[in-house]
């Protein structure tokens, strides 16, 4: 989402760089510079002024003329700024008595359904038990949709054929608390405006049941009307928190950046993909470093663990170290690295210049790729996929034609596989294997 903004932003600062010290010219041309760039990228007007203005003040002063590195300290600067315009992060207010009770709200295609599974798959696994709601009785398969999403989670869903919606949120209440769950999540409907309707129902929802946090999704897509949205709402019910979706579709990303400061509202969560693994808490400070090009390390690693949840098998992985690395380990990698989302996404996620590499690749073409090799490979017996040495001629033609590849894609694979297999034995003459040993025994503890 935050693509361009991030391109221009490290143009700027590059430019800074050239300069041993930066005169107060310098930093007037690099703010006109950045407030058009914000504003390029949808940011609130009144927003820009004030963070320019905050920026322009601090590195003008003694804080940038008397640092070792006056270009480094004015992207600090900015990074400072920017998480404090971002707002400071703000987790789930779950107290009190339960099941908590968390409701959410918004416009017709914002995402909220997806939402909800989303949001319950991520407090199911920090130890809730979670019940979802399905309180949208307007839309056309909403509760469907609902109960579909629910049975690929295994979450249950509470829903109340014919009855209103204040009646079904009531039935689902007594229902968790006779069920001992901890969380419910109520998925309300929405509608193609804002309208006194919809606010009505939502104000009875609200005023009958005590909600322990009541979330607004929003579309990134709708850019600065995102703003007018989040007012619209918190003008009827008070507004605790919004999740930000479809954040890696195109949009230009401004409304993220902006809303907290205009509204006084706090941004929770952004889904970040289609998958219901793909939503994550909102950390000011790791999308500042997005967005400034520094990459998300830690978000990066937080999502290879979550990919890799399985505690990793100390024999297994000297297994592949010593060169005993089959094409049914490879299947398993690429089925785990599946698991961590769009590559795009992934990439996105890399510090500096590998981040702007990144960008440039075919994405597509390489999810592609990924899914040939993948097709090749479970057209393969379990005997071929343990000992690839015996894939002749005749095998591979067979292969081939299993998967709907040709036989060059499958003696690409093979190119590749032994291609990686000469790495892992080189990476154990050079005591890579210790290291990954000692990587194990301190995951471990």
């Amino acid at each position: 989402m935050f693509e361009t903004l991030t391109d221009k932003l490290n143009s700027i600062f590059q430019n800074l760089r050239r300069h041993g010290k930066l005169s107060e010219a310098d930093v007037e041309a690099a703010m006109r510079e950045v407030r058009l760039a914000l504003l390029e990228a949808d940011v609130n007007y009144g927003v820009v002024k004030s963070f320019t203005q905050r920026v322009k003040e601090r590195a003008i002063g003694a804080e940038v003329s008397n640092a070792l590195n006056p270009a480094q300290q004015v992207v600090k600067i900015v990074n400072e700024e920017l998480i404090k315009t971002l707002g400071s992060a703000e987790p789930l207010n779950l107290k009190g008595e339960k099941p908590y009770v968390i409701m959410l709200v918004g416009l017709q295609g914002s995402g909220k359904t997806t939402a909800a599974a989303k949001l319950a798959k991520n407090l199911r696994s920090k130890g809730e038990r979670v019940m979802l709601v399905a309180a949208d009785i307007y839309r056309p398969a909403a509760i469907k949709q609902l109960q579909t999403l629910g049975e690929k989670l295994d979450i249950p869903v509470y829903s109340q054929e014919g009855a209103k919606p204040v009646q079904i949120v009531h039935g689902a209440y007594a229902a968790a608390k006779k069920g001992a769950y901890s969380v419910m999540i109520l998925d309300t409907a929405g509608r193609s405006q804002l309208d006194d309707a919809l606010m009505d129902e939502l104000v009875g929802i609200q005023s009958t049941i005590n909600c322990n946090e009541i979330l607004l999704v929003v579309d990134a897509m709708t850019g600065q009307e995102a703003l007018n949205i989040a007012q619209g709402f918190r003008k009827a019910i008070p507004i605790t928190g919004l999740i930000m979706t479809k954040i890696d579709g195109d949009a230009r990303g401004g409304a993220a950046i902006s809303i907290r400061e205009v509204t006084g509202i706090p941004i929770k969560f952004l889904g970040t993909g289609e998958s219901l693994d793909a939503i994550e808490v909102f950390d000011p400070a790791r999308i500042s470093s997005r967005i400034l090009g520094m990459g998300d390390m830690l978000g990066l690693i937080e999502m290879a663990e979550s990919a890799y949840a399985e505690q990793i098998d100390v024999k297994e992985t000297e297994r592949m170290l010593s060169g005993e690395f089959t094409l049914e380990d490879f299947a398993k990698q690429l089925k785990q690295m599946k698991k961590m989302g769009p590559l795009g996404s992934i990439m996105e996620m890399l510090p500096g210049q590998y981040s702007t590499v990144a960008r440039n690749v075919d994405h597509n073409e390489v999810e592609k790729q990924l899914t040939t090799v993948e097709a090749i490979i479970n057209s393969m017996t379990v005997q071929e996929r343990r000992n690839p040495k015996i894939l002749n001629a005749s095998r591979r033609r067979r292969i081939a034609a299993g998967s709907g590849k040709t036989v060059q894609d499958v003696n690409r694979l093979m190119k590749q596989y032994q291609d990686i297999q000469k790495l892992l034995k080189q990476f154990q003459k050079t005591g890579g294997r210790g290291n990954i040993n000692r990587l194990i025994g301190s995951s471990r503890n």
